[in-house]
């Protein structure tokens, strides 16, 4: 069974008879079948009857409703209901629209509406440019989706992956003060979202691309950054990128190795996989083995797919071939972003001394870290219950942060790059260890820093005018 975790957290109401051990009795029965008690408050008190409120993590829904099982067993006790605490702050959706201004009377109203607003919109009509200034667009961006790759769902649909496009929009707000908004497309047609997307980009200032399957995804991309005067960037692949980057670099100085000397073997071709291929090779690594499901990506293979094909014409530069195994052998660093369980303990002890291994797979990682970690110098997972957390909050908000600040269209690598080190460089050598390569996600100060390092690069791009995109 998984550990107990906040996200499968549960409040039992229980009617309860009244004496002195009842409480004890209820956290012992809830602890013994594998809940973490989070609290235990009395809700009503009478005579003979109490009122308990029971708030615990479990690991499933399932292992909530053994808990609740094992509540009922206590003589005299009754499950009244079970709340599960992650529905209930969904409840009605995590966003508003709130105005930045109010309106208190009639002078109020005619400046922001009629007739007043008729003067500006003619403004913008003369020079739209005026709009990124006079309106929403200076500060907004568009989270679009077509639910089709949602993070360890698959392809659920737009109103699937609503919650989680919510949940993105929270972070922009947040961490960096970004307005967002979800737009969530009844479409995995690639001609049709491009065309969406398009149509509505008048209002925003930037659009992030989310769980869109690959190889769709990165056609989208694309196009949409030809297209569009507003940067486009698609977090699955490019956010994931600069957090691994900002991750690896500090265990790199951690182990002491160098960026250049290193073997990574990369599990999973897709677009995380992809970006963080690209990312690597443009901070100065040489030699990556990437696997997919069909194994090692090696030349001599026939690739119908033009990314899998360009990952075979650019990395593994011996030509291997074989299996994942294969792969890592002797390899300083395993980056997983595929599926559970595909690396083995085996294959962590025949990696090189002082090995790195980012297991980041979600929500169950390509190994158990425990296991990885009997043979690792270091041991990161996409998790939040385990130390190293590698999370694209990190990254996003402070990236677009940066964007929206400097008024640029472009992404180039080089910003990428800053981002990464910007948040690299918010562990201190004295903070620095195996279990803290990565700052928290809670850290105030990495959006800002994100931030000012893209608004830097993109100032020191204009004046040389180097228009490198990713």
């Amino acid at each position: 069974m998984a550990a107990p975790s906040p996200g499968y957290s549960v409040t039992f109401r229980l009617s309860a008879p009244s004496g002195y051990s009842i409480t004890s009795e209820i956290v012992s029965q809830a602890g013994g079948a594998g809940a973490q008690i989070t609290a235990v408050d009395v809700v009503e008190s009478h005579h003979d009857r109490m009122v308990i409120d029971l708030t615990a993590n479990t690991s499933s829904p399932e292992h909530a409703e053994e808990v609740g099982r094992a509540l009922e067993t206590i003589d005299g006790v009754a499950v009244e209901h079970a709340s599960d605490r992650t529905f209930l702050i969904h409840l009605g959706g995590k966003l508003e629209v709130v105005p930045k201004l109010e309106l208190r009377n009639r002078d109020d109203l005619s400046r922001a509406y009629t007739p007043g607003v008729a003067r500006v919109s003619k403004a913008i009509a003369e020079d739209r440019s005026l709009a990124r200034n006079l309106t929403v667009k200076r500060n907004t961006i568009a989270v679009v989706s077509d639910g089709s790759a949602v993070l360890g769902l698959g392809n659920i649909g737009p109103e699937g992956a609503l919650p989680v496009m919510e949940g993105k929009a929270a972070l922009f707000k947040q961490f960096a003060d970004v307005d967002a908004w979800p737009v969530c497309l009844d479409t995995q047609d690639s001609d049709e979202i491009v065309r969406i997307v398009k149509a509505i980009a008048p209002v925003y200032g930037g659009v992030n691309l989310e769980d869109i399957a690959a190889p769709r995804c990165f056609e989208i991309e694309a196009r949409l950054r030809e297209e569009l005067d507003i940067p486009v960037f698609h977090d699955d692949q490019h956010g994931t990128a600069i957090v691994v980057l900002a991750a690896l670099t500090n265990a790199l100085r951690l182990v002491g190795k160098r960026i250049g000397d290193i073997r990574v073997a990369i599990s999973g071709v897709g677009a995380a996989g992809n970006a963080i291929i690209q990312l690597l090779q443009a901070s100065g690594v040489t030699h990556i083995v990437a696997a997919g499901r069909g194994g090692i990506v090696a030349r001599d293979h026939e690739h119908t797919d033009a990314h899998r094909k360009q990952i075979a014409e650019g990395t593994n530069p011996d030509n291997i071939t074989g299996t994942l195994s294969d792969a890592v052998r002797g390899a300083d660093v395993f980056i997983g972003v595929s599926a559970p369980d595909v690396l083995t303990e085996e294959d962590v002890a025949q990696m090189a001394d002082r090995a790195i291994v980012f297991a980041l797979a979600n929500p169950d990682p390509e190994i158990d870290p425990a296991l990885a970690a009997r043979h690792a110098a270091v041991v990161a997972t996409g998790r939040s219950d385990y130390p190293n957390q590698i999370n694209n909050v990190l990254a996003f908000p402070g990236v677009f942060r940066g964007l929206l600040d400097a008024g640029v269209s472009d992404v180039t690598n080089e910003m990428l790059v800053a981002a990464a080190r910007a948040i690299s460089e918010n562990v201190s050598d004295e903070q620095l260890n195996s279990s803290y390569i990565i700052p928290s996600v809670f850290d105030g100060d990495v959006a800002r820093d994100v931030a000012d390092a893209i608004v830097e690069v993109a100032g020191r791009a204009a004046r040389t005018h180097e228009p490198a995109t990713v």
